[in-house]
């Protein structure tokens, strides 16, 4: 399991920018928090490159995540990177036992709303604030497709507190901004 060849999976299967520079997105805050809890970075990198791979073919529940973790099961995927893939959507009902598979739920819809609250200011992420993030938080019509229960509980999993764990988020996206069009 490499990062290269993860993202040729995830090339072949995504071709949305948008659903790419998310999963970019995830792959980062993953990476980071491996490194601040002394885990495998590549694996949990990878977790978070592939957790969508498969939504633009299987956009349905349970299609995705189900039948992208088939698909990484035929390609050697180790279990734990798919339970954790599996985890992240809550109607799987695959519990997140793992440090990894908690991480990847925090990060998932937190590194959604982050980018949709980067996009709308003059310098996108580059001075974005926890106070901006927390108050965008409450205007339930902003970026409505953001799950925020699944950030509060994701966030209580992980056993961090929201707002270091929305600093976190932001600092690690802030480390690939171009990347991410920021």
């Amino acid at each position: 399991m490499n990062r290269n060849d993860a993202h040729e999976l995830l090339k072949e299967y995504t071709k949305s920018d948008a659903l790419l520079k998310h999963m970019y997105a995830v792959e980062a805050a993953m990476r980071a928090y491996a490194k601040k809890y002394g885990e495998d970075e590549e694996r949990w990198a990878i977790t978070g490159l592939l957790h969508d791979f498969d939504y633009e073919m299987y956009p349905n529940p349970p299609d995705h995540p189900m039948k992208g973790s088939e698909v990484l099961k035929e390609k050697g995927y180790p279990e734990d990177v798919r339970t954790a893939i599996l985890g992240h959507a809550e109607y799987t009902g695959v519990p997140r036992d793992s440090k990894m598979a908690k991480a990847l739920f925090a990060c998932d819809e937190l590194c959604g709303f982050v980018m949709a609250c980067s996009l709308i200011r003059p310098n996108k992420i580059a001075d974005l604030e926890v106070s901006s993030v927390k108050k965008k938080l409450k205007d339930k019509g902003f970026a409505r497709n953001v799950n925020r229960d699944d950030i509060t509980k994701g966030t209580s999993e992980l056993g961090e507190q929201l707002d270091e764990h929305i600093a976190f988020v932001i600092s690690a996206m802030k480390a690939i901004a171009p990347e991410l069009g920021l």
